[in-house]
Order: structure tokens, then C-alpha cells, then sequence
């Protein structure tokens, strides 16, 4: 780390100007956080990973690589958010039209966890401990503790605050 701040920063990371960076983070190869993100504490932010202004990564967040968070994306404590997974933050995008003023928000609360390569639908909402599986498609609300898979996710089971499936 270096001595004039306290998170470690890869040499080719970006970090804008206005970012607030929590102790003891970590930012790895060719990732750019932009200005007016926030992360928390103890977070690990992998490789080729943006995080677009207005996210809110809270503490203990783990990032794996090529991971886009845009705006309008917040993560509660401890989330896990897997290789390539996606979000978005527009229903229907279109190049010829601006639609900068009709994101959704996206919420992922405590504990969750996003499996590699799932997308997930701006608007909706990550319960606690849930667990999105690898490839999921997420098109509406997750409950706290479930294990959605599939495309569109349906709910497949529950877990536990460890991630072990349990029976209900």
C-alpha cells in the first residue's frame, strides 16, 4: 500500500478523481472506478472490473474479474459478485436514445452472492444470503436466503448464511 492512502491500487488501475475508497481494499489489473463511487472497507475488486459513478460497494465486497457495475447498482456488506457476471440499469436501451434519467436501481443486500456470468435485470432486489447460480438470468426480486438458477432464474431451493443448500 502506499503511504498516502490506505487501500492498494495496481499500477494499471484508473481511479478517478472523487472516488471514496474504504481501508484496506484491493484493486487489481486494468479496473477503473469512476468518479463518485463509493467502496467500503476490505473490498477486493479484481481484474478488468468497472464501477460506474453512484455505485455503492459496501465492505468486505469481493468483485472477481470482468465485472461492470453501473450506475444505480448498490452492494450491501459482504457480497460476492462472480467472474463475468452483468448488470444492467436501462430496460430498453437504445444507442439513438439517451435514457441516462430512467435507470433503475439495483440492489444486492448483505451477504449475496452472484454466481459467473448471471445477469442480473435492473430493478429488482437480492435478498440477504441468496444465491444467484452461474448463467441465471434474474428478472425480478430474489427472497432473502433463496438459490435462483436457470433463464428466466426460478427458485431451485434455499441456502443457508454459509451458502450450503438446506431443505425448507
Amino acid at each position: 500500500m502506499d503511504e498516502d492512502k490506505n487501500f492498494y491500487a495496481h499500477q494499471s488501475a484508473v481511479i478517478d478523481e472523487g472516488c471514496e475508497i474504504g481501508e484496506g481494499t484491493k484493486i487489481w489489473h486494468f479496473s477503473h472506478l469512476m468518479a463518485g463511487c463509493k467502496v467500503g472497507k476490505h473490498c477486493n475488486i479484481g481484474q478488468n472490473v468497472v464501477v460506474s459513478p453512484g455505485v455503492i460497494l459496501g465492505n468486505g465486497v469481493k468483485v472477481q474479474n470482468n465485472v461492470s457495475i453501473y450506475t444505480g447498482v448498490t452492494c450491501e456488506d459482504d457480497v460476492f459478485l462472480g467472474p463475468s457476471c452483468v448488470f444492467t440499469n436501462v430496460v430498453n436501451p437504445r444507442s439513438f436514445i439517451s435514457r441516462k434519467d430512467e435507470f433503475r436501481s439495483t440492489k444486492i443486500c448483505r451477504g449475496a452472492s452472484v454466481g459467473a456470468n448471471a445477469t442480473i435485470i435492473c430493478g429488482n432486489v437480492i435478498g440477504e444470503y441468496a444465491m444467484i447460480g452461474a448463467g441465471a438470468v434474474v428478472t425480478k426480486d430474489v427472497p432473502p436466503f433463496a438459490l435462483v438458477t436457470g433463464n428466466p432464474a426460478r427458485q431451485t431451493g434455499w441456502v443457508d448464511k454459509e451458502g450450503n443448500r438446506v431443505k425448507a
